[in-house]
């Protein structure tokens, strides 16, 4: 990775996101660590190499493009850049097409597709400006095809996915790069606790996208871009 910048990472605290922070630190990047909660944040950074130069922005509204603007500031203040973002933030919620399901079709697109492309949005300048820049957003399988109760979620992540496509196109010539992943079940304590009768075994860690998040933003991945990625494999 272009390790002169900064990586920002969205959802830091969550399982996705700290473990994709763990690995890019291991790794030397410098990191912005973005975050709901600002104790997730002083947990995580407290868990990192002594070296890691590190910053911590919680409280970022995600769907308001002043507040992620100020958010990609304060990075460009203390790095003077950001060379790649990796969004994983989102919502998940299930539910028939019937009475509830404009709430939650709202819900969904502000979770999952707002956030992706506000965040997106103020990245970019600073990318353009510098001639390089990698964008990893989180979508699902459902945003190929819908199953059951899906609607809301999987229109989201379609949405995520098109965002990303767009990207893609529009930055190319850039030297900046967009993909997004599909994962599978992440082996999470909370999918453990909604799951209890899950067989786990082919379930995906976190640890394992992180490694295909850190590739995605590496130099190396410069001709992978407007690609949806399944993470299914097994380990």
């Amino acid at each position: 990775m272009n390790s002169q910048k900064a990586v920002i990472v969205t959802g830091a605290g969550g399982n996705l996101g700290s473990a994709v922070v763990r690995e890019l630190a291991n790794a030397g990047a410098k990191l912005v660590c973005m975050n709901r909660s600002s104790n997730e944040l002083e947990a995580l950074a407290s868990d990192l190499p002594a070296s890691t130069e590190f910053l911590s922005i919680a409280g970022t509204d995600l769907t308001d493009y002043a507040s992620c603007a100020a958010a990609v500031s304060r990075a460009v203040k203390r790095f003077g850049g950001v060379s790649a973002l990796v969004n994983t933030v989102g919502g998940f919620q299930m539910g028939p097409v019937g009475p509830e399901a404009p709430a939650q079709w709202e819900t969904m697109m502000t979770a999952n597709a707002r956030t992706a492309l506000t965040i997106s949005a103020a990245v970019l300048p600073t990318m353009k400006a510098a001639g390089y820049g990698r964008i990893v957003h989180i979508a699902a399988a459902p945003g190929l095809k819908a199953g059951a109760k899906e609607a809301a979620y999987a229109a989201s992540k379609a949405a995520v996915i098109r965002l990303t496509e767009a990207i893609a196109a529009e930055c190319r010539d850039d030297r900046i790069t967009a993909n997004c992943i599909l994962p599978g079940t992440i082996d999470t304590p909370e999918n453990r606790a909604a799951m209890p009768d899950a067989k786990t075994e082919g379930w995906v860690s976190p640890q394992s996208i992180a490694r295909l998040i850190a590739f995605l933003i590496s130099p190396a991945a410069a001709v992978v871009t407007g690609a949806a990625i399944p993470a299914t494999g097994r380990e």
